[in-house]
């Protein structure tokens, strides 16, 4: 059997600290094992759109923004993946119960389960695992400076997005998921498929093997008075702090198969803490598409 790991040699250096350990214990089960370090996020997905036909597994390391591009490279490949948390969040890694360090999750991908996950598809063409947003502070996780994230991790985005995102901009949305349809403005919306989000268990209670996703929309007067404005950044951190079905007027909340989204045509989508497309948006769940390894015992 064949293994193919991609790395990102400028990423978190426990990664290449463990280069010859991670090697020596593939090489205990697969019978070639190929390591190559990435130059880029376009280089990672280009290396695994090849490898899926190449090889018995993937491995990769990074963060979040890293599974993406494996994602969008594997396109509808069937190929088993593995995976190293090395980001800043991975939120991925905290849905699905992956160990963050090295040895625990290499233990999950050489004796953990291989399970069929359900990701997303968004108008067609682009993918995401757990998370497609837009409005407050969801650039700051794609425009906040790698430097800054190494350093002082979690709190980097932080410091973006309240210097750079405050007041919240308000844009209009017009939601339909199953049968319901809404039309209100908004100063954030997601729609998930894992349970994390920034590190926090937003959505506890899902499966990224249900067939379903969960839509969240902050609601928010077109033009806001003071006390309005105010009541957007509780809502934003009541979603956080007590999951996206917690119980106010200000904050609505969707679940369905399939969600279609009509907003202005700057309005920018996040998709797994990347910048995505912008503008409408239909996101469907593929039940069961992405292979991967998971620890034993633990819910998906």
């Amino acid at each position: 059997m064949k293994c193919l790991f991609l790395y990102n040699p400028n990423g978190r250096k426990k990664i290449l600290r463990k280069l010859g350990y991670i090697e020596r214990r593939l090489g205990s089960v697969y019978g070639q094992v190929d390591v190559v370090p990435t130059a880029s996020g376009e280089d990672m997905t280009r290396l695994a759109r090849e490898g899926a036909e190449q090889y018995d597994l993937i491995l990769f390391s990074g963060g979040d923004g890293t599974f993406n591009n494996v994602l969008q490279g594997i396109g509808d490949a069937d190929v088993r993946l593995g995976y190293l948390p090395a980001g800043t969040v991975n939120d991925v890694a905290r849905s699905l119960g992956i160990p963050r360090s090295v040895k625990g999750a290499l233990k999950v991908v050489l004796g953990g389960r291989c399970e069929a996950l359900d990701c997303m598809r968004v108008n067609g063409a682009h993918y995401a695992m757990y998370v497609a947003a837009a409005g407050a502070f969801t650039s700051a996780t794609y425009r906040t400076p790698q430097r800054k994230k190494h350093r002082f991790g979690r709190a980097a985005y932080a410091a973006y997005g309240l210097r750079h995102n405050l007041p919240f901009r308000i844009f209009p949305v017009e939601v339909t998921c199953g049968e319901e349809h809404v039309s209100l403005h908004s100063v954030f919306i997601f729609v998930l498929n894992g349970r994390s989000v920034a590190g926090m268990p937003v959505n506890r209670p899902s499966s990224m093997q249900d067939g379903m996703l969960e839509v969240a929309l902050i609601r928010q007067k077109e033009r806001p008075g003071f006390f309005r404005k105010l009541g957007g950044y509780f809502a934003l951190a009541a979603v956080f702090l007590f999951g996206i079905r917690v119980r106010r007027k200000d904050v609505l909340f969707l679940r369905g198969n399939a969600v279609t989204i009509r907003t202005e045509p700057d309005t920018v989508w996040d998709f797994d803490g990347e910048e995505g497309v912008k503008g409408d948006v239909e996101i469907e769940v593929l039940p069961r598409r992405v292979k991967l390894f998971v620890p034993k015992n633990k819910k998906v």
